[in-house]
């Protein structure tokens, strides 16, 4: 009983939280006994860390990478590590690279090495400064020659104009170089001594600013006095140095010298002995080396031979060490030095040797399991008397002859069903049958050749290449056509009126959702997936692989050796190109490098350049140290599990280009070029390697449109969208949707010409089009070619712009 007076809480009396006495840590320590977990122990030491004590951590991090810094700066060019590799690039026409590597020779108290294997090479000693360079010139306009030396220099010179700066060949090569991955550089402005003062300063001012927006802070070098030399040397020593991935991880090599043995069965193909410096990691005789522009090779031995860049040379009897600066002549050539006092290092061992085996060779009765019984072959031989067929022959045709005669009902009913190309290149092969079977008869009506003379006809005259340019622009033409329908009716086509719709697009399929219905990656795979290879983890596998080159040590020469490296099956057209003065570079593969496998390049149009690019057209690859032709598919890049295939490169975002090529591990830069009809290379696309799977779903869309013919609340009639009954009913289960938004479904069709009876989510409007929409699982074509043809070399214009358009003759 509650007393009359006593007082009640009313509904705003405040309700205090109840205490939670098992939650808090004392409580959990004592109902574990004190028991801490064995895992805990070392994080909580690490957290628990003083101010003083995680400060101390941070100096001693700090002072590691310093010193790192500083080791790798002081081993570049010392006399254990290689000489420092400087690479000229003359960006103008008028940009003198001979004075500028003259003034580079004459340096007091250097030792300079004239290299002959190359035009306008040399190596710069200086046993006072305990530094050796190496110079190298790239050739104007070989393209392939630039970004290759690019791969391995330790620095780039850029040698500009006073007055412009670079042409229009030298944008195009600076283009590449940033997309390639630039080492560091150094600007030099020979020249410009000819102007006068005031002129000269407004010139300076002027380059400067132009130079802005391509290296935001670079320093210019003027370049007129052996004074101005020594301070770019100085440059170039002591600049931090800039890291490219793809080769630090890798060894590599620039040919130094080389030398090219025959072999017994022919004189084709030999041992390639080449001389050089190794960079980047130490490099094994079993692991394969790629040679740049040519393939992939094993070796059979590693020697030592003497060094010729030595700081400190040895001197022989009857030779005297001049003083001052003395030239020497390297045309005694180093394979004599080779043959003298040559150590062998290391020979290959075929247990452990990387194997050259790129492909897998399938088994076609792989996936038998079981051998046909007696009563399946007599039931196969019963169905092949079934379906014999009697036909008349003339007399004395065999069984091989009468069974390639087609009879006249037969003729329309066959129809090839394997559309591995696109379907829209189907209607351009009718075209171009069409036009041949023209060309036949024009050829047919013509009479018979009469006799005629010969006459010489002026240039100006002949107007036959004039024409051919004329169907390269109607073709050009008619690309831009194609890429602008398939901007505004993406993926549609038209449904054909010769052949079903269920017989044309048998191949596809129907999706309740492109985003979330399941597509088995493992389903329909072409025979060409029989020949590569895959990871069951490929990022696992490369964090495995890279955490081994940082921890493990590998046996071999080290990085700084001059080694002499025998290449084994090396056609002799290696030593030819050496021979003509393009450089020789070679890179170790790390392990799986050489197999084939599917690639994807996540890329993005390059803004220089605005031809429609379709998919499957044939383009040239620079990945990392590879280079190689293929015809690559284009897909979306999103997060999902099917990415939809793109007709066109699109200059408005960045597109996955998926290719069959040997497995590279990333990163890895790319660059895409098209070659045109006169040689050139234009740049089409920049990106970066994404990944190696076989496994990435690219889906093919295909639209099909109708047109409402009747409407009511929520029903429509739709036409044009198919042309007999048989097609309506075989695209029944099919969703539908309309460009308002609109969903349904086919209901029944009505006669027999194609109509048939829609149900929608709402009311449609009469300009609204019906759409539904089909999917088919697409692969790349196997066209990989590692074999590109050099460029024609870029044709220089006064101003900085890249020539879109340049007739040869």
């Amino acid at each position: 009983m509650v007393a009359a007076g006593a007082h009640r809480p009313g509904p705003l009396k405040q309700q205090n939280k109840a205490h939670k006495g098992g939650k808090h840590s004392g409580s959990s320590q004592r109902r574990t006994g004190g028991r801490v977990p064995v895992k805990a122990q070392p994080r909580r030491r690490l957290r628990e860390l003083s101010r003083v004590d995680r400060r101390h951590q941070a100096l001693q991090l700090r002072r590691q990478r310093k010193e790192a810094v500083l080791a790798e700066k002081r081993s570049l060019g010392s006399r254990d590590g290689p000489p420092h590799l400087v690479v000229l690039v003359p960006l103008h026409s008028r940009a003198a690279a001979p004075d500028t590597l003259r003034l580079l020779q004459s340096q007091d108290s250097a030792v300079v090495r004239v290299d002959e294997g190359r035009a306008g090479g040399f190596a710069l000693l200086c046993p006072r400064l305990k530094q050796r360079w190496r110079f190298v010139t790239a050739q104007a306009g070989d393209l392939h020659a630039v970004l290759d030396l690019a791969k391995v220099a330790d620095s780039l010179l850029f040698i500009l104009d006073p007055a412009e700066g670079w042409d229009s060949a030298g944008e195009h090569c600076l283009t590449c170089l940033f997309a390639q991955g630039l080492p560091s550089y150094a600007l030099a402005v020979p020249g410009g001594t000819d102007l006068p003062p005031k002129k000269r300063i407004d010139a300076k001012k002027k380059l400067a600013k132009a130079i802005e927006k391509r290296f935001p802070e670079a320093r210019l070098f003027p370049l007129n006095t052996e004074q101005e030399s020594s301070l770019l040397l100085r440059h170039l020593a002591t600049q931090k140095q800039r890291h490219l991935a793809f080769r630090d991880r890798r060894a590599h090599l620039l040919a130094y010298a080389a030398e090219f043995v025959p072999g017994q069965d022919s004189e084709l193909v030999g041992t390639l002995k080449v001389s050089g410096f190794v960079r980047g990691q130490t490099l094994n005789v079993n692991s394969l080396v790629h040679i740049v522009g040519h393939g992939d090779f094993q070796m059979s031995q590693v020697d030592a031979p003497p060094d010729p860049l030595s700081l400190n040379p040895r001197v022989f009897k009857g030779q005297k060490k001049s003083q001052d600066m003395e030239v020497q002549d390297d045309s005694v050539n180093a394979t004599e030095e080779m043959e003298e006092d040559v150590k062998v290092l290391m020979k290959a061992d075929p247990n452990k040797q990387e194997s050259l085996q790129s492909e897998v060779v399938p088994d076609p009765m792989e996936g038998e399991q079981t051998w046909p019984t007696e009563e399946e072959l007599q039931e196969a031989e019963a169905s092949l008397k079934a379906n014999r067929r009697v036909v008349k022959v003339p007399k004395g045709t065999s069984k091989y002859q009468a069974a390639w005669i087609v009879e006249d009902g037969e003729e329309g009913s066959e129809r090839d069903d394997d559309d591995d190309e696109d379907d829209d290149i189907y209607d351009d092969m009718m075209e171009e049958a069409v036009s041949q079977e023209g060309e036949n008869s024009e050829e047919e009506e013509e009479p018979a050749e009469e006799e005629c003379e010969t006459m010489t006809i002026p240039e100006s005259l002949r107007d036959d290449q004039y024409d051919e340019k004329v169907e390269d622009d109607e073709q050009m033409l008619e690309r831009y056509k194609q890429e602008r329908m398939d901007e505004m009716f993406p993926d549609e086509v038209d449904t054909p009126r010769d052949v079903p719709a269920r017989v044309r697009f048998q191949k596809y399929r129907g999706l309740k959702s492109f985003r979330t219905s399941p597509w088995d990656p493992k389903e329909n795979l072409p025979r060409d997936y029989a020949r590569i290879f895959q990871f069951q983890d490929f990022s696992r596998t490369r964090k495995n692989l890279f955490r081994q080159i940082e921890k493990e040590e590998t046996e071999g020469a080290s990085v700084g050796w001059y080694v002499t490296l025998h290449i084994c099956n090396v056609p002799v057209s290696v030593m030819e190109s050496f021979k003509e003065g393009k450089p020789l570079i070679l890179f170790s593969l790390l392990p799986h490098e050489q197999k084939m496998s599917v690639l994807n390049f996540l890329v993005r149009r390059h803004p220089s350049n605005s031809e429609p690019v379709r998919a499957k057209e044939e383009l040239i690859f620079h990945c990392g140290f590879r280079r190689f032709r293929a015809s690559p598919l284009f897909s979306q890049h999103t997060s999902a599990d099917k990415h939809k295939l793109e007709r066109f490169l699109r200059p408005d975002a960045a597109l996955v280009v998926t290719v069959y090529a040997p497995i590279t591990f990333p990163p890895a830069s790319v660059l895409l070029f098209k070659q045109r009809s006169n040689g050139m290379h234009d740049l089409i696309a920049t990106g970066s390697l994404l990944s190696v799977d076989p496994d990435r779903i690219v889906i093919k869309r295909l639209v099909l449109s109708g047109h409402p013919f009747k409407i009511f609340t929520k029903m429509a009639v739709v036409r044009y969208m198919f042309f007999n009954r048989e097609d309506v009913m075989w695209f029944k289960p099919v969703e539908l949707r309309t460009k308002w938004g609109r969903r349904g479904h086919i209901k029944e069709p009505l006669g027999t010409h194609g109509h048939m009876k829609c149900h929608f989510d709402g009311q449609l409007k009469s300009q609204d089009t019906v759409l539904l929409n089909l999917y088919k699982r697409v692969f790349p074509k196997w066209t990989y070619d590692p074999h590109v043809p050099e460029p024609v070399p870029w044709v220089r214009s006064e101003s900085a712009l890249p020539v879109q358009e340049v007739e040869m003759e």
